[in-house]
């Protein structure tokens, strides 16, 4: 039987933590940056959770993969 394999795209930007929460780098911190204001890029620094409605999907892609 062939078995289910990670996705790559979801395996590199995508994280487990050890309570089941995903992190993720949040959208639009790549480039443009002189376009944002200041507070706005204070705001997307660091990690965020995912929401919940995204988790089970997620979780599947990774298929046990979390770092």
């Amino acid at each position: 039987m062939p078995k289910q394999k990670t996705h790559k795209g979801t395996k590199k930007r995508f994280r487990l933590s050890a309570s089941g929460k995903v992190k993720h780098r949040p959208a639009g911190t790549s480039h443009l940056a002189r376009s944002k204001d200041q507070k706005r890029i204070r705001k997307l620094r660091g990690t965020s959770t995912l929401s919940e409605g995204m988790v089970k999907r997620i979780t599947k892609a990774l298929n046990g993969y979390s770092s």
